[in-house]
């Protein structure tokens, strides 16, 4: 009788163990975006933790496929990649904005963050990637996710002229997509 019970507990740890995975994975697809450039996918782990009312709202905007086709407007050597404008000139949006969400959120090489005018509270749908380590933002912008793969990808983004950044024919987004919706 005791080597079926300790046959059953450690059967029941190794259920309760793989639930937990199971779980967890789920958990991870919600908060993982699928960002497709020309030369690769780049996967974008959200901070729904962090920034819970940017992270609600990019991911309308990408169940909306808002992001699909729009321009990296603003992109400079060894600081960012911006994009998430309509107009595709730095001047457009979703017509939404969020709260700031500032947070402990370091901006370092890989870095998610929002994008925003002079008011704190103007972040719409443009956000960019960060390059490299750029302390210089914390706490002053909303970081609300990481790149966990494909940064090499980013890497690769046509860079912009002058101190704005601004490019001509601008490298685009190919698609966005949560990872939950898009099990390839």
């Amino acid at each position: 009788i005791y080597f079926k019970i300790t046959k059953m507990k450690s059967f029941f740890k190794i259920l309760f163990f793989l639930l937990f995975i199971n779980n967890a994975m789920a958990q991870d697809l919600k908060n993982t975006i699928y960002l497709e450039l020309k030369d690769g996918r780049v996967v974008i782990e959200m901070k729904s933790d962090m920034a819970p009312k940017h992270v609600k709202r990019i991911k309308e905007l990408v169940n909306e496929k808002f992001y699909d086709g729009l321009k990296f407007h603003r992109v400079i050597e060894g600081f960012m990649a911006q994009t998430g404008d309509p107009r595709g000139d730095g001047t457009g949006g979703s017509g939404q904005n969020i709260p700031a969400e500032f947070n402990s959120l370091p901006h370092i090489r890989g870095t998610v963050s929002m994008a925003r005018a002079q008011d704190p509270d103007s972040a719409d749908s443009q956000f960019f990637i960060c390059f490299q380590e750029s302390s210089f933002l914390d706490g002053q912008y909303t970081a609300w996710g990481q790149v966990i793969e494909g940064m090499e990808f980013v890497d690769k983004i046509k860079r912009g002229e002058g101190p704005n950044g601004m490019v001509q024919d601008p490298d685009k987004i190919i698609s966005m997509r949560l990872a939950q919706e898009d099990k390839q």
